[in-house]
């Protein structure tokens, strides 16, 4: 891990990947890279974190997947966003909000 790159705190890996498929339909390795590319290359998930939490967010409902080719013509699991996914989205994205500003408020506080 390079020094600008950072460990996910707990929780932060459904909001980014939640985030990541908003764009569109992606497989795995997509999803990843997408993460890395709106973290500013901030966080780098790898594939014993991600592929479990897409198998989680699946039996969730929040994302649903279908078999298909990848740009390298190799067999790839495609993942989308559910409308249950849009709406976990949502709520996680007004959470996250809400710890973003304590976490800002307790370190602006002297």
């Amino acid at each position: 891990m390079s020094p600008e790159q950072t460990n996910l705190l707990q929780g932060t890996l459904d909001l980014l990947i939640l985030k990541s498929l908003i764009a569109g339909e992606m497989h795995g390795l997509g999803a990843s890279r997408r993460i890395q590319q709106i973290t500013g290359g901030t966080f780098l998930v790898k594939p014993g974190s991600l592929f479990p939490a897409l198998h989680r967010m699946e039996e969730e409902g929040w994302i649903s997947s279908f078999w298909g080719d990848s740009e390298n013509n190799r067999r790839a699991k495609y993942y989308r966003l559910t409308k249950a996914g849009r709406r976990q989205l949502e709520v996680e994205t007004k959470r996250w909000g809400r710890i973003t500003w304590a976490i800002a408020q307790a370190l602006d506080a002297s």
